[in-house]
């Protein structure tokens, strides 16, 4: 997909950034943009880029945003969920359109080699201090919120309805979203019809926008498994039970969940991401301790994998011969969870539509899924909610330079600001008012 990504990224440039089809009315969205990018928002961009906090700890970075929202007229409220920020526009009757942006960055040391690269450091929250990177664009989308605010706000004869604008902590540990929400989010303030949200990719060329129409994340569930043993002397094995062996022999059984227990149409992963065990070359340990992160693409699956695992994590030890006293201990994480993020099928048509007609139908591109990353906005659509959502990717990168841009949650990570950042507020602009058109 990165092909087609930048093939249409080349044939844009034949285009020029006015797009000269388009209506004034988007020539001078574009234009207004551009400008706010010089004057405030490459300057907000790069401070935030500097000046990364981990997740849940975004103190500084939710008092920015509260400042900016509040400076451009809107109701703001802090600390929901925690360091999360709410700020509310009411403009007359009309739908209410709830736009989020998260804010968190992640413990990596950067090695991108930008003049602005982060030398930040942060205790966490298990007391470690850690260095901070802004490693997967968040920075690109609060500064994109504080942009889209200002245009929304200076555009409100333009559109009629209610505006809810969200600066969300602890997407990285999805437990941000879900946060907010048990904090009130849709019963202090107004419920939303719609939800929006973009994510900056790195594999997306500069200019392009996908909005798919259906699922976007997957879901992600944090497992922790705790496998006992009896230590003994390492050349004496047989005077003990070696819990290495065992959770050696768990971590090769797990992958039968998704190879053997799973439709193999259907998307599943069971990743061992940690082990950590013994001490000494000759002494056998008595724990080994894993962590494991578990994603899928519907609730049956997801259901599936995590009963698997307990099943597989206690037959695996108990055809190794460890007593019923000494079984694995397994643990669902409670905040590192969340289902997967659909979007609406019909919103995310209507949205593509008039992104495409605003921007140019060559900018809309359809990039199929690569992976199963996750994504707590989920927690904000939810079945349940009745909120309609959309969740779209905006790209990040030069088109002569996707194709060896370094991931995200790499060291290496970075993004392309200005491009992204216009292009993610003129998109998010269009799909708000297309959403609140005026009459």
């Amino acid at each position: 997909m990165r092909l087609l990504a930048t093939t249409a990224a080349l044939a844009l440039l034949a285009f020029g950034p006015a797009h000269a089809q388009q209506g004034s009315t988007d020539a001078e969205l574009r234009l207004a943009v551009a400008r706010d990018y010089d004057a405030n928002l490459g300057a907000l961009f790069d401070d935030f880029h500097r000046n990364p906090e981990l997740s849940g700890m975004e103190v500084r970075t939710s008092g920015i945003m509260a400042a900016q929202l509040t400076a451009l007229g809107y109701e703001v409220t802090t600390g929901v969920g925690g360091t999360g920020v709410v700020a509310v526009l009411r403009n007359g009757a009309g739908p209410t359109v709830m736009i989020r942006a998260d804010m968190d960055g992640l413990p990596l040391s950067e090695q991108s080699g930008l003049p602005n690269a982060s030398t930040v450091k942060q205790v966490d929250s298990d007391g470690v201090e850690k260095p901070v990177m802004h490693a997967c664009g968040h920075d690109v989308h609060i500064t994109a919120l504080i942009g889209t605010a200002r245009q929304m706000m200076a555009q409100r004869a333009d559109w009629s309805g209610t505006l809810v604008l969200i600066a969300q902590p602890a997407e990285e540990r999805i437990f941000g979203a879900r946060a907010m929400v048990r904090d009130g989010l849709y019963s202090r303030f107004p419920k939303p019809d719609y939800a929006l949200a973009f994510h900056v990719s790195a594999d997306l060329a500069n200019g392009l926008i996908d909005v798919p129409p259906g699922i976007t994340s997957s879901s992600s569930d944090s497992v922790d498994i705790a496998v006992h043993g009896v230590g003994t002397h390492g050349a004496y094995p047989h005077m003990g039970i070696d819990p290495i062996v065992v959770a050696s022999a768990i971590v090769m059984n797990l992958q039968t969940l998704p190879s053997r227990s799973i439709n193999p149409l259907e998307g599943a992963v069971v990743t061992v991401g940690a082990i950590h065990g013994g001490i000494k070359h000759n002494i056998i340990s008595d724990r080994v301790d894993m962590q494991l992160t578990v994603r899928a693409d519907n609730p049956e699956t997801r259901t599936a994998l995590l009963d698997g695992i307990d099943r597989v994590a206690r037959g695996t030890a108990l055809a190794l011969g460890v007593p019923e006293d000494r079984l694995p201990t397994v643990v669902r994480s409670t905040t590192e969870t969340t289902p997967a993020t659909i979007n609406d099928a019909a919103t995310a048509s209507r949205l593509r539509a008039a992104i495409g007609a605003a921007m140019g139908a060559e900018r809309v591109v359809d990039v199929a899924r690569t992976g199963m990353g996750a994504e707590d906005f989920a927690y904000f659509v939810t079945p349940e909610s009745g909120v309609k959502g959309v969740y779209f990717s905006v790209g990040g990168t030069p088109a002569d330079q996707v194709a060896t841009a370094p991931g995200h949650h790499s060291p290496l990570f970075r993004i392309d600001p200005r491009p992204a950042v216009t292009t993610g507020v003129e998109a998010t602009v269009v799909a708000a008012q297309a959403l609140m058109p005026k009459g």
